[in-house]
């Protein structure tokens, strides 16, 4: 039994000793992303295009939401449908990686497409070039059917 006792109290002795060298951030909760969610969700259910794109990074990423790939989608897509240039980008991959729907590389060309077309300078090029990284594993008829679907989305707007 003392020795058991004295187990004990080593354990207690060395996390007394780690909590005094860890830094604040180690041991401090911070409520602050989850306020933050809880903003973003009531600000994206309401249909701010913003919120829309960020909260489905905060599903993808699992950043105060359980991350969650099928709803990471659903809001790249509200916000993508709408023209938000960095939704569409990252739905283009979701389409590509196949994360939380099926894998399709007609509509991951498609957003990535549209994304592409928004950018401006280095932007533009590190997108066009995820883009036409799709349209390698793509036939040629594949490229085709997606370019008319985005002629088609801009002639809608």
């Amino acid at each position: 039994m003392r020795k058991l006792g004295r187990c004990i109290a080593f354990a207690l002795a060395l996390l007394a000793a780690g909590a005094a060298n860890a830094s604040p951030r180690q041991h401090t909760y911070s409520p602050v992303p989850y306020a933050s969610a809880a903003t973003i969700i009531h600000l994206a259910k309401r249909g701010d295009i913003t919120a829309e794109a960020q909260l489905g990074w905060m599903y993808a990423k699992g950043r105060g939401v359980p991350q969650n790939f099928y709803e990471a989608a659903h809001w790249y897509y509200l916000a993508a449908q709408r023209g938000h240039g960095g939704a569409q980008f990252e739905l283009g991959l979701m389409y590509n990686k196949g994360e939380g729907l099926r894998r399709d590389f007609v509509l991951a060309y498609f957003w990535l497409n549209l994304s592409a077309s928004q950018a401006i300078g280095d932007d533009r090029n590190f997108k066009a070039g995820i883009r036409d990284a799709v349209a390698s594993k793509m036939t040629v008829e594949q490229v085709a059917v997606a370019q008319e679907m985005v002629t088609a989305w801009y002639q809608r707007r």
